[in-house]
């Protein structure tokens, strides 16, 4: 009964801490007026798509006891790929393309490097970071690439023009493509990571590498498919970032690896593997936007927030680490 008691109580504390969140940003009377509104919540789950699909990709590496530190670089980079294609007058299907299948490419080098030469997830990753930030530079030619206008730019649109003819009670339907997207996406890993050989595999790897090897389960190979199943979504999350700006910036996605890293430990993950789940990981990702959401409304400067999402990242550890100490 007792360990039932906690699974329930780790499954909603993401809900809590969001509820706790919003309800801090709502004590003034002059932010609560602008903030507790439809068109800034749509504005939040807009915001809050990027850092949510890379929090997918990141939740089964960080399960299967694994880190990613190069997503930030490979969202940046993904992206200006992208741009150029669409700059070079090809159809925005073949940019999809490219942004999504180049970040399962560099997941899979990560997941080699670290599965097949056994390095440190830490070491291989930052060094990623260097390279694909790099490569970002030098294929955007140290600039900005703009695109034309393509159906690509609606995706990450707070407000879109569709549906405008909705009955009220539809109308909170009218939100970004992308916030669709991201929904199929979630549903579609819970099913993935609850039902299927793989995310039980995930799960198998992250609590006890050895054990798992010894059950049969070929973790040399489960590792590269992980970290390239997560550089899947790492492109995606590029290609909503090239959707969002409007353009490619070798420059942009700068510290997102820490949103995206806090978001999962925030929603429950555990950096020592073997634990965590996809809905926590997004209500994590949530919380994220609704801090920088809120700080903004509350008119703090950027690095408030920046302190603010620390302190939340060392909070969430320190609270994993006692959970493994009582355990």
């Amino acid at each position: 009964m007792n360990t039932r008691f906690v699974r329930i109580l780790n499954a909603i504390a993401p809900f809590f801490g969001l509820a706790v969140v919003i309800g801090l940003f709502s004590i003034k009377p002059e932010v609560r007026e602008a903030f507790l509104t439809v068109s800034n919540f749509k504005l939040i789950v807009t915001q809050t798509v990027i850092v949510g699909v890379g929090a997918l990709g990141m939740t089964l590496i960080i399960i299967s006891a694994g880190i990613d530190l190069s997503v930030g670089s490979v969202v940046a980079l993904t992206s200006v790929l992208g741009a150029v294609v669409l700059k070079n007058g090809h159809a925005p299907a073949l940019a999809i393309a490219a942004c999504v299948l180049a970040g399962g490419l560099l997941g899979l080098i990560n997941g080699t490097f670290v599965s097949a030469l056994r390095i440190t997830p830490f070491i291989v990753t930052l060094g990623m970071m260097g390279i694909a930030r790099g490569s970002a530079k030098w294929f955007a030619d140290e600039q900005t690439v703009s695109i034309p206008a393509t159906w690509i730019d609606d995706a990450m649109r707070p407000f879109p023009a569709w549906g405008e003819t909705f009955p009220d009670w539809l109308q909170w339907t009218r939100v970004a493509p992308g916030v669709w997207l991201a929904v199929a996406l979630v549903v579609a890993m819970i099913v993935v990571m609850r039902n299927t050989i793989f995310g039980r595999y995930v799960f198998a790897i992250g609590s006890n590498e050895s054990t798992a090897t010894l059950c049969g389960i070929r973790v040399w190979l489960m590792k590269p498919l992980i970290y390239t199943c997560a550089g899947l979504f790492f492109g995606l999350a590029g290609l909503m970032q090239l959707a969002r700006l409007h353009q490619g910036d070798p420059t942009s996605a700068a510290g997102l690896e820490l949103d995206i890293i806090a978001a999962v430990v925030v929603g429950g993950a555990s950096l020592n593997g073997g634990s965590g789940s996809i809905l926590g990981s997004i209500i994590g990702a949530l919380i994220m936007a609704v801090l920088r959401n809120g700080s903004q409304q509350m008119g703090w400067p950027t690095y408030v927030q920046e302190i603010i999402i620390g302190c939340v990242i060392i909070l969430a550890v320190t609270l994993d680490k006692f959970r493994h100490v009582r355990g």
